[in-house]
């Protein structure tokens, strides 16, 4: 594996070029140097390396998560009556498209108006209620509990302008189902979810599996949901960098402004791992879009010297 350590390595002095998300209050103080990665493959063979015990939370890939939970309890069918899954090119908090696009319905749930308005699907009446049920979807995947990070939550709910106005927005035009207070509470807890990058890395493997968990040889969600969410994370999951990152990593993935990477690989070989593999990055020094710097220079790195690219 000392080829995938020395990608790490290289990719790691590129925090110098981010910075940790500022608008968050409690992500402000992490250490922008860290960076952690984690690899899996359907046969259990693991690699990990960097500061890979570090716990961070989800934020924006806790999206695709919730999508794929939805649509496997509701249907797509149900749930593509609110959301819709076409690409925007504009930044995640955006509200333009909500007021110049009629009838107003979000154009894909990896922005924040599509996921708001999934996380008012999600099943429950409270807030708890809501948030357990997702968690114990994850745990079907991890085989753990995944807990929420209060300090994280709190700092977003005190400053989550933006997001209420995006919510109230959605309620106006009947897109968000239920209550916005009890929504968008939800929400911020499904984004300050705690999570490590083996864990990460897992939830990669089994969509990189059409939802079929081969380790544990469970099917925890359908394959069309699947199919669906690798798409949406292809075109949508890197914020309004998605495009440059299919172009030149060319893998379906999803990111977090915490610094987190959700990543698939598909008929792959790297080292001793191959088939489908997820991959689980870590490192909080973000560009100007939401991308971790560090973490998309080794999926560069990465997809060209195994070229794991699918075009």
């Amino acid at each position: 594996m000392q080829q995938l350590q020395q990608l790490i390595r290289e990719a790691q002095s590129f925090y110098q070029e981010g910075r940790v998300a500022t608008y968050i209050p409690a992500l402000s103080s992490v250490d922008p140097k860290l960076l952690a990665v984690s690899l899996i493959d359907g046969n259990g063979s693991a690699f990990q390396e960097g500061d890979y015990q570090q716990f961070f939370t989800l934020q924006s890939i806790s999206k695709v998560i919730s999508f794929i939970f939805v649509c496997e309890t509701y249907g797509v069918e149900h749930v593509l009556q609110y959301v819709d899954v076409e690409p925007t090119g504009d930044p995640f908090n955006s509200i333009i498209r909500l007021e110049s696009h009629q009838p107003g319905k979000p154009f894909n749930p990896m922005i924040n108006a599509g996921a708001i308005t999934i996380s008012s699907m999600l099943p429950g009446v409270e807030v708890d209620d809501k948030i357990s049920n997702l968690q114990n979807f994850i745990k079907k995947m991890i085989g753990a509990q995944c807990e929420v990070c209060e300090e994280v939550f709190t700092s977003e709910w005190e400053t989550a302008y933006r997001n209420r106005a995006i919510a109230y927005y959605l309620k106006a035009n009947g897109y968000l189902q239920g209550d916005v207070e009890i929504t968008l509470e939800a929400y911020l807890k499904q984004c300050a979810l705690l999570v490590d990058v083996k864990q990460l890395a897992t939830i990669a493997l089994v969509i990189a599996n059409d939802g079929y968990h081969p380790l544990s040889k469970e099917r925890i969600f359908d394959a069309k949901i699947a199919k669906m969410a690798k798409a949406l994370m292809l075109t949508c999951g890197m914020y309004n960098a998605s495009g440059k990152f299919a172009a030149f990593v060319g893998m379906p993935a999803k990111s977090g402004v915490s610094g987190g990477i959700l990543c698939v690989a598909m008929d792959a070989k790297i080292e001793e791992l191959q088939g489908t593999i997820g991959i689980g990055i870590f490192g909080p020094a973000i560009d100007a879009v939401g991308n971790s710097v560090a973490g998309m220079k080794f999926l560069e790195e990465l997809s060209k010297r195994y070229q794991l690219s699918i075009f």
